[in-house]
């Protein structure tokens, strides 16, 4: 059988364990509230929100006549020099002269 001190001791410490839970308890307690409280605050957030409804069709617009654009007369660009061309000579019989 165990002795005073020692069931002495046993009790204390099981008191020692019931106070640290205790305190766990309301620490968790309190967290349990503040989350139920951020919860009801979010709930009302998403009720206060608008709820989307479809778009009405919009009415198509009269297309958009093109406008004409007016045409700038531009400088034609210089015609490129040509390399001198060698003439085709003529077919022509030349009589020697002697």
């Amino acid at each position: 059988m165990a002795t005073a001190k020692q069931i002495k001791y046993r009790l204390g410490q099981a008191k020692k364990k019931l106070t640290k839970v205790n305190k766990e308890l309301t620490a968790t307690k309190n967290n349990v509230k503040k989350l139920e409280a951020q919860l009801k605050k979010a709930k009302a957030a998403e009720k206060a929100k608008p709820k989307k409804r479809k778009a009405a069709p919009k009415k198509k617009a009269a297309p958009k006549r093109k406008v004409a654009k007016k045409r700038v007369a531009r400088k034609k660009a210089a015609p490129k020099k040509r390399k001198a061309v060698a003439k085709k000579k003529k077919a022509t019989t030349r009589k020697k002269k002697r």
